[in-house]
């Protein structure tokens, strides 16, 4: 007991005294200082072991393991002693201004997307050297099949054609949403990405591009595989059996340059600025933008202009102006509340469901303009539409008899005027070889219509067939010889209730004033909760027949006015020389006084004038005779003095007193013409060259008449082809009846196909193949305003106008300068602007470029409306006076409204891309690959399967 006493006691004082001595903390001190000599001592041995280890193992090796071969040692020392550089040939295209950017073009993309990971892993050159000497390789071969590539009919007819049977898919897949009941189903985005795919392998058969554009992941997958040809056709065998440089390169080419490459070109945000951008030349149409605010279904389009004309507002209100700045800002406040107000009305209806087809609410409501037969049946859309009133009715033969014999009329007296202008030069043709052709002619119009045998026949008064039949036996046929029967007919078609009369109240009299521009938009008004109804309509498109709106008063006819040429002279302008006229005009008041001023005009200021007063006045077209136009020498001093003294004829007969009189509203037109000023020209240059060529189309009866005749004489060959063709003028018409009747389309594929099911370039004729404008004119006019659905009987002398208008004024130039564009197009200037402008838009300064922020609903929103606006705003009216207005709108609007899908733009990004890559390797089997890239979809299995289901019954 005592022992374990002192052994604490002893321990205890030990601990007292150890405390006193080094403080408190000294106890943790001590623990840290033994710790610390315990890892020491394992640090030590590690060491020690480990160098004891590796001199074991390396004695271990010489002992046990054969030594390495003196062969293999010479190879490993050769390879880090030489450093040869691999030498790159700079030549890429044989063209040194394309060589040069597009070295600059690879040298960024190879340090942008792959040095900056690639130097983390090696500092070694040779990859990088290999990875450019691959793609200039690649370039190179890509280069030499570009030059042997003829890629005219590529730009022309194949790049054409495929957005053509686009725009076909596409019109066939909002035909069949129309057609649904629901109106849910026929407003959703997938309903219609449905119909369309669905469509899309009706017609291609054995490709459906569904899945690829639809899902992201497949369409990596076809854009791999796609890749992987392309570098089987591009690379050297040795760089593409490696395997691991040919993987490299593909995900490059597929991930890093066509992807995003796609998903640009199909932004429906980026292809509405392009459109903008394409067409920033041309002005804002203010009619367009309230049509296309008027039309507009999507709310938030509206939206967006509203909110945007209210920030303008805020800011035209916030100005502190004062003079004549305060008027134009209150101008502009008045116009932008205007746009306002349309947005705030269509939102309101739009959100309320009262819209309303405008062509139903007019049919209701009847308040409609009057357009007197006479203008009907002279005016190509008006016509028509009243062709199919009359075939619905059982009187397509009456209305087709009158237009036959107009025709023979005008063919008659060209071919009477022919004879005796060869008897007055003295040259030599039998009279009795043109009177034969006229009564051929004459015979086969009462065969066709009056006689017997006629199916179907005209029903006339029977005496004065017989009176008629009288005359083609005994006399020699004249121009006039069908007149009494062609007044009859046209009696019956004024006044029979089935007739005229009924086609006034018909729907298709609705559509016929739509199309020519003369419908209004319904309007809200009258009730006082706001739901009344009413429609206005108003002759104020391309038939004018009302005169109550010109700003003209009353016409003082003790005013005077005269007018003459009084010397002609020539001036040059930007070097082309024309010929300028001065007018003196006098004007004489009742008190005596006399103004006398001079004003200038030129033969196009006359020609412009004349088309305008002749529109706007239809019954002087038969009494003013313009002069001419001369293509050739015409600045020769004895043709200027002759266009001289016609031109002052013209003059007198435009102000004699006679006439004012008949036409007093005429006066303020020629006031504005005579007026000591620069003439404002209301016609383009395309309208007066239309003018000049089918004048005989736009004017009183002789527009049918030549219709009739397709158009081909006055353009091409002058009437002596008209001699060759008379005896068969009335096969031709009988034709052109069935065709009409049974709506045959115009230019039908050789096969037994329907076709809408095929290809649009499947249904030309083989005579327009040579003829590049024509081919192109018809490819998109058919698609784009679906022409094929009109009445043919007029659509396709349309198209025969067109047809000859290019081929007998300038059809060969436009095919030269065709080819000359696209050999521009081509021409290494031009391919090395392409590669600058893409390398300046990739990597500005050398930078590449950082990717722009989604831009915000509401500014796509207005983009949309922006674009819309360009595009309807610079449609031709001589395009809507051929077609029609309405047709024009509908067929513009289909092509914005196609480019409004990323799937679609996706889909036909792909089919440009197929269609590059088989004409750059047209002896590969590139058709039958994509047949196999895209048998993926399910759509082509289900249609083989029906396919064959239907074989088999």
């Amino acid at each position: 007991m005592i022992t374990y006493l002192s052994i604490w006691g002893w321990g205890g004082l030990g601990v007292v005294l150890f405390l006193i001595t080094f403080g408190p903390f000294a106890i943790f001190y001590l623990a840290f200082y033994i710790l610390c000599f315990i890892g020491g001592g394992f640090v030590v041995l590690l060491l020690f072991g480990k160098i004891n280890s590796e001199k074991h193992l390396e004695r271990c090796e010489h002992s046990y393991l054969p030594s390495t071969q003196t062969a293999i040692l010479k190879v490993l020392e050769e390879i880090k002693s030489e450093s040869r550089p691999i030498k790159i040939d700079r030549r890429l295209t044989g063209s040194s201004i394309i060589d040069e950017p597009l070295q600059q073009v690879i040298q960024f993309a190879l340090r942008d997307y792959i040095q900056y990971w690639y130097y983390t892993l090696s500092d070694d050159e040779t990859f990088l050297l290999e990875i450019r000497q691959t793609v200039q390789n690649a370039l190179v071969e890509f280069s030499t099949r570009s030059k042997e590539v003829d890629w005219q009919p590529y730009f022309t007819t194949r790049l054409v054609d495929d957005f053509a049977t686009h725009l076909r898919v596409f019109r066939k897949a909002q035909e069949r949403l129309n057609e649904r009941e629901d109106p849910k189903q026929r407003d959703a985005p997938e309903e219609l990405l449905d119909s369309f795919f669905e469509a899309e392998v009706e017609m291609e058969r054995k490709i459906c591009r569904d899945v690829v554009c639809m899902s992201r992941k497949d369409e990596e997958g076809y854009l791999r595989d796609l890749c992987e040809v392309l570098l089987y056709l591009l690379l050297p065998p040795g760089d593409f059996h490696n395997k691991n440089m040919r993987y490299f390169l593909r995900e490059v080419l597929a991930r890093g340059v066509l992807l995003p490459l796609i998903n640009q070109l199909s932004d429906p945000d980026y292809i509405n600025q392009f459109v903008i951008w394409m067409i920033h030349d041309s002005s804002c149409n203010y009619e367009a933008f309230l049509n296309i605010l008027k039309l507009t279904d999507k709310a938030a389009e509206l939206e967006a202009v509203k909110d945007k004309v209210l920030e303008e507002l805020q800011y035209l209100r916030s100005l502190d102006t004062g003079g004549d700045d305060i008027n134009f800002i209150k101008n502009q406040i008045n116009s932008l509340l205007f746009v306002k107000k349309v947005c705030e009305t269509r939102i309101q209806r739009l959100q309320s469901g009262k819209e309303v087809d405008a062509l139903k609410l007019a049919a209701n409501f009847g308040k409609l303009c009057v357009i007197p037969l006479e203008h009907i049946i002279v005016h190509n859309i008006a016509l028509q539409f009243f062709m199919d009133y009359m075939q619905h009715m059982g009187g397509q033969a009456i209305l087709f008899f009158w237009l036959t014999v107009e025709g023979y009329r005008v063919t008659a007296q060209q071919q009477l005027e022919v004879l005796q202008s060869s008897q007055r030069d003295g040259k030599r043709q039998s009279s009795q070889t043109t009177k034969g052709l006229l009564r051929s002619a004459a015979l086969g119009v009462y065969d066709q219509y009056l006689s017997e045998k006629a199916s179907p026949r005209v029903e006339v008064d029977k005496a004065a067939v017989t009176r008629l039949a009288q005359k083609l036996n005994k006399e020699d046929p004249t121009p006039e010889i069908f007149d009494e029967i062609q007044k009859k007919v046209y009696d019956m078609m004024l006044r029979d209730e089935r007739f005229y009369p009924s086609f006034k109240q018909h729907p298709l009299y609705v559509r016929m004033l739509a199309e020519l521009d003369m419908l209004k938009e319904p309007s809200y008004r009258g009730s006082d909760d706001g739901d009344g109804e009413s429609f206005n309509g108003s002759p104020t498109g391309s038939i004018n027949l009302s005169l109550d709106d010109l700003s003209s008063g009353s016409v003082d006819e003790s005013v005077q006015l005269h007018a003459f040429i009084s010397d002609t002279g020539a001036c040059n302008d930007h070097g082309k020389t024309y010929a300028l006229y001065t007018l003196t005009i006098v004007r004489k008041t009742s008190d005596g006084s006399e103004y006398i001023w001079k004003t200038y005009r030129r033969y196009s200021d006359f020609h412009d004038f004349h088309m305008r007063i002749t529109e706007q006045f239809e019954s002087l077209g038969p009494i003013l005779k313009l002069p001419g136009k001369k293509t050739f020498n015409n600045m020769d001093r004895e043709f200027l003095e002759k266009r001289k003294k016609d031109l002052n004829a013209y003059l007198q007969l435009l102000l004699n007193p006679e006439m004012v009189k008949a036409c007093p509203m005429l006066i303020p037109y020629v006031y504005d013409f005579l007026e000591n000023k620069a003439y404002s020209k209301g016609k383009g240059d395309f309208a007066r060259k239309m003018d000049t060529f089918v004048n005989p189309l736009r004017s009183s009866m002789r527009n049918v008449s030549n219709a009739v005749k397709s158009l081909p004489d006055s353009l091409a060959e002058g009437v002596s082809k008209v001699s060759a063709d008379m005896g068969r003028m009335s096969e031709k018409l009988g034709q052109d009846i069935k065709q009409s009747i049974f709506k045959v389309p115009p230019l039908i594929a050789k096969s037994d196909i329907d076709p809408e099911h095929c290809r649009v370039s499947a249904q030309l004729d083989d005579n327009v193949d040579d003829n590049i404008p024509l081919r192109v004119m018809l490819l998109l006019m058919d698609e784009v305003f679906d022409l094929k659905e009109r009445n043919q009987w007029l659509r396709r002398n349309i198209k025969n106008l067109l047809q000859q208008l290019i081929k007998a004024t300038s059809g060969d130039t436009i095919n030269r300068k065709i080819v000359d564009h696209v050999d521009y197009m081509t021409s290494p200037e031009q391919v090395s602007d392409y590669v600058k402008r893409f390398r300046d838009s990739y990597w500005p300064n050398g930078i590449l470029a950082e990717t722009p922020p989604r831009r915000d609903k509401s500014l796509r929103m207005r983009t949309r409306v922006a674009a819309k606006t360009t595009l309807l705003g610079t449609m031709p009216d001589e395009l809507k006076h051929i077609i029609g207005a309405e047709t024009t709108r509908k067929g513009i609007l289909r092509v914005f409204d196609m480019f409004q899908h990323q799937p679609l733009n996706r889909r036909l990004a792909c089919v440009f891309l197929e269609g590059f890559l088989e004409t750059l390797f047209p002896q590969y089997k590139f058709p039958e690959l994509f047949v196999k890239l895209y048998s993926r979809s399910p759509r082509v299995l289900r249609y083989s399967q029906k396919l064959r289901s239907l074989h088999k019954r």
